[in-house]
């Protein structure tokens, strides 16, 4: 458990040079120093990946899982702390591939998490295969013909899930990336943030070039809270893909559908073990 001190990041790290980790790294402390959180009021978790290695690299309450299974300890994290503010984070592979049943499930129940998915369209720990997210057709070095199936589309699944916010971002526009973590982080519910984080040693397709060439803002004339324009926002890709909040509504999360007696904390909670047994004899 992290001490009461400042956020920080460290000067190492495993990643590559240029790796959009680092801008979104960057965007996160920023965001967090805004809200004013200490490192003691923050837990991340995270699969498998280079998008898990970051509770390695910021001071924060941190937790690697198996890959794809951030969710568990989190939701349980959650219920048994309310107080803290809690984060999952990985990649698109880990999220969306391995991880993506408990997407499915955590939508339907609304937890108060933010779910920051590192999107690079590709496996890039273990050498560049094909992710979910991967362009159909995409050549790698393991599937030199190109991939057979169709792209994952995280917005558009969200959206038609009923996720209580959706957003897209991308790190190439540090400002919209912090601001979109924090309006994630405020939010009361399930906040999926995709971001678009090019892979610089394995996907040489979708570059911040190319993303440069197709993000735009929606301004302020969208609202967000139109589940027609998000479904509408949510269907494009390609040439033209918006960023920014795409879907946003306030409903009840999985702690409200709880029947608890108060608001403390269960880790705040005197437990004793013996205060068991009369419910064990139920059992008998």
């Amino acid at each position: 458990m992290a001490n009461k001190k400042e956020i920080t990041i460290t000067d190492e790290t495993a990643w590559c040079p240029g790796c959009g980790n680092f801008p979104l790294r960057k965007a996160l402390l920023a965001a967090l120093r805004d809200m004013n959180l200490d490192s003691d009021q923050v837990a991340m978790f995270t699969g498998i990946g280079q998008a898990a290695k970051m509770p390695h690299y910021i001071n924060v309450n941190g937790f690697n899982g198996l890959h794809g299974r951030s969710f568990p300890p989190a939701i349980g994290t959650r219920v048994g702390n309310h107080n803290l503010k809690v984060i999952v984070e990985s990649g698109d592979g880990c999220s969306y591939g391995e991880g993506g049943n408990h997407i499915l499930h955590n939508i339907r129940r609304n937890p108060d998490v933010t779910h920051l998915v590192h999107n690079n369209q590709i496996y890039g720990l273990t050498k560049g295969q094909a992710s979910p997210t991967s362009e159909e057709y995409i050549r790698t070095g393991i599937q030199i013909e190109g991939t057979t199936a169709k792209p994952f589309h995280p917005a558009r699944f969200a959206v038609g899930m009923g996720a209580s916010f959706v957003a897209r971002t991308f790190v190439g526009d540090q400002d919209h990336l912090k601001k979109m973590v924090k309006a994630a982080m405020e939010h009361r519910g399930y906040a999926l943030v995709d971001i678009l984080q090019p892979c610089v040693s394995f996907n040489k397709i979708n570059t911040y070039q190319w993303y440069s060439e197709r993000v735009y803002k929606l301004d302020d004339s969208y609202d967000p809270s139109n589940i027609d324009n998000a479904f509408e926002k949510a269907r494009e890709w390609g040439d033209n893909i918006p960023i920014g909040i795409i879907f946003q509504n306030e409903e009840k999360i999985f702690r409200d559908r709880l029947l608890l007696e108060d608001d403390e904390p269960l880790v705040e909670k005197d437990f004793n073990p013996k205060d068991a047994k009369s419910i064990m004899k139920d059992f008998k």
